[in-house]
């Protein structure tokens, strides 16, 4: 089948183009509408006529538009705007969000500790004599000392050096900190550990005797932690997998918190706990003493498992998220990982010092 006028194929194909899908449209005549539509027309005509979408409807639409009330006052008669709180009787978030936590047994004049908040309150003595006196009788009970920020004050900075002589942690910090944690202060404040630490001067002579005895030791170094829960765990896995003694740093460290000794589950009481003035020189002593210095780290090729421990052994193990501190790294006889899954990316700290004290343990305990 074949068009013979290729001049009417044209002309049908452009009108398919302009009405496919759509219907055409009546020209509109308002003269005409007009007429049939006035505006004083009956009543009656009116309802016959005036349905949806005609002028008539669409003028009653106007009409009631212009004369309906706006929404202020249609809310207005909902509820009486005059009867809206002032900004005195609204309720006090603040004094609700203070009350929030009175159940708790909090000890008058005792603040939470940085990195604690949500735990039992780390004992804070606030005051120049106060802090002194600890600093003087028992500085190993003392983790650090916070000090008024350019206070000006020559006692305070008389105690600074005192501190520091203690090897006491020191901190600068501003006058709204320390009113947080004790008041009155003038402008110093003690944070407590639990329990007073051991100085490393009073107990190193027995390590080092070990050595010639022949008498087995295993100490454990935990640093960079700062979860106080993750430190308790640590203590508490050095109890039960037979460490004669934990060694922390005098920085960088969270201190022994309730928080602390709650996670430890007792194991704070019965372990010992030594805050060498120089973690470095201790591990130091302890290597030229014949110590096998060992690191957990998981950026090393030699494996824990079936590692060939000494007698004598130093177990270190960092922060999950910086590691091992360079001092102990350079000291290590050797740094040993525990075998994961890529993806876990690390262990944490008290479980990682878990695995490895047990592999050295395994044969030591007797079930």
């Amino acid at each position: 089948m074949s068009f013979n006028n290729d001049d009417s194929r044209r002309g049908f194909g452009n009108d398919r183009k302009r009405n496919f899908g759509r219907s055409p449209r009546p020209n509109f005549d308002e003269n005409k509408f007009n007429r049939e539509h006035p505006d004083d027309e009956p009543a009656s005509r009116t309802e016959r006529r005036g349905g949806i979408g005609s002028q008539a409807h669409l003028r009653r639409d106007r009409d009631n538009f212009a004369n309906r009330p706006s929404r202020f006052e249609e809310r207005a008669e909902r509820r009486n705007l005059n009867d809206r709180p002032t900004f005195d009787d609204r309720r006090d978030f603040n004094s609700e969000r203070r009350g929030f936590n009175e159940n708790r047994a909090v000890p008058e004049g005792v603040v939470p500790a940085v990195g604690d908040a949500d735990a039992a309150p780390q004992v804070a003595v606030g005051g120049i004599k106060e802090v002194e006196e600890l600093l003087n009788k028992s500085p190993l009970q003392v983790h650090r000392v916070l000090f008024m920020h350019k206070s000006g004050n020559p006692k305070l900075y008389e105690l600074q050096k005192l501190a520091k002589r203690a090897h006491v942690h020191v901190q600068q910090v501003d006058s709204k900190i320390l009113d947080s944690y004790a008041r009155p202060n003038h402008g110093v404040v003690a944070l407590m550990n639990e329990k007073e630490l051991l100085n490393w001067m009073d107990v190193r002579e027995e390590f080092f005797k070990a050595r010639d005895t022949g008498e087995k030791k295993l100490i454990a170094v935990a640093t960079n932690i700062e979860d106080p829960r993750n430190l308790g765990a640590c203590i508490r896995s050095s109890l039960a997998l037979g460490v004669d003694i934990l060694l922390l740093p005098a920085k960088g460290m969270c201190g022994i918190t309730p928080s602390v000794a709650r996670t430890s589950a007792g194991a704070l009481e019965k372990l010992r706990i030594c805050r060498p003035d120089n973690l470095e020189g201790a591990i130091g002593e302890l290597k030229m003493a014949g110590y096998q210095i060992l690191g957990l780290d998981a950026d090393t090729e030699t494996n824990l498992a079936g590692f060939d421990f000494a007698d004598h052994v130093v177990l270190a193990v960092g922060g999950e998220d910086v590691g091992l501190p360079p001092f102990i790294k350079k000291q290590c006889d050797a740094v040993l990982r525990i075998p994961m899954k890529p993806e876990a990316h690390s262990y944490n700290a008290s479980v990682a010092l878990s695995l490895g004290l047990y592999e050295y343990a395994r044969l030591r305990i007797k079930a």
